[in-house]
């Protein structure tokens, strides 16, 4: 069930956040680093809040966060936000017709020595604000991403858990994860073809270069399942096993061979330049279904 919930709590996270994005940038008449920055200090304003709400009765919420990933274009830029380990990763096509792959934004990731540095820098009087475990660095030897919505365990004393799994040997000092989100903007070109956008379950087993030439060298139909399919596959061979097994597998278990894995894949068709166009309708989907979203931008110059 705590899989299933964190699933809820990371697609609802990232849709309120495009919706105070639409609220700010109403208010603001523009689309800006600071406006989606503002629309992620009130989402985990907002969280937090129902935290302090539930606590009493649900303790187990404290411990509920989500990486969000934000893409946005606007009058011909590309602005990107993340919390997290989630990543996206732009495909741009040279005139040899080799599609070349940029990673736009950082990983959150105790996993990465720069990470580990930062939270070093940042928590120089606590020896264990990073550990290693198992062979994997996790921060206060639990958690892997630095920076979160939600997981107000991790943020404010008041939270803390008495759960084994959540359960801090000594009281927080101060916070040891932020929702701050690491920003990119850059202009858009008319050889930029394609964005993925995908939580890390992806990138743990395709790289960068791998994705991007898959989306490149196949049919548009279906490209986000296919890069899921290889993704699997590649999980598969590692743990000596094939494709049709890890279907076979139940949830608990196929945990032991991939993460979770999301992936979005957009075409920039409609993007030719500052002067260029994008379609004024967004989609949100669940459950394979699209339906019209509420991400409405009309009015805003």
């Amino acid at each position: 069930m705590l899989s299933k919930k964190l699933l809820f709590y990371s697609t609802v996270g990232c849709y309120v956040v495009l919706c105070f994005i639409t609220g700010i940038a109403r208010e603001r008449s523009t689309i800006s680093e600071d406006v989606i920055r503002g629309a992620f200090n009130a989402t985990e304003e907002g969280f937090i809040s129902v935290v302090r709400r539930s606590f009493s009765l649900r303790p187990i919420i404290a411990a509920m966060g989500s990486c969000c990933l934000v893409g946005i274009i606007w009058n011909g830029k590309l602005l990107i936000a993340n919390v997290g380990d989630s990543r996206a990763v732009l495909g741009s096509v040279g005139e040899s017709n080799k599609v070349v792959a940029e990673q736009l934004t950082v990983d959150h990731n105790a996993s990465s020595e720069d990470v580990r540095n930062e939270l070093r820098s940042l928590h120089s009087d606590d020896a264990s604000i990073v550990v290693k475990r198992e062979g994997v660095w996790r921060i206060k030897g639990i958690i892997q991403v630095s920076r979160s919505i939600g997981d107000a365990y991790l943020k404010r004393r008041e939270f803390s858990l008495n759960i084994p799994r959540f359960r801090l040997t000594e009281p927080l000092r101060r916070p040891v994860l932020t929702a701050e989100p690491s920003l990119y903007t850059r202009v858009l070109h008319n050889n930029d073809k394609f964005l993925i956008f995908a939580s890390d379950g992806l990138w743990e087993h395709l790289s960068n270069q791998e994705a991007a030439a898959i989306v490149h060298n196949n049919p548009r139909a279906g490209i986000a399942k296919r890069l899921l399919k290889a993704a699997l596959m590649e999980a598969a061979r590692k743990v000596r096993i094939t494709y049709d097994d890890v279907k076979q597998c139940k949830a608990g278990e196929r945990r032991q061979i991939h993460d979770d894995i999301s992936v979005v894949v957009m075409f920039l068709d409609h993007v030719t330049g500052q002067n260029g166009s994008v379609p004024e309708l967004s989609f949100k989907g669940f459950n394979n279904n699209i339906v019209a979203s509420n991400f409405d931008l009309e009015g805003i110059t």
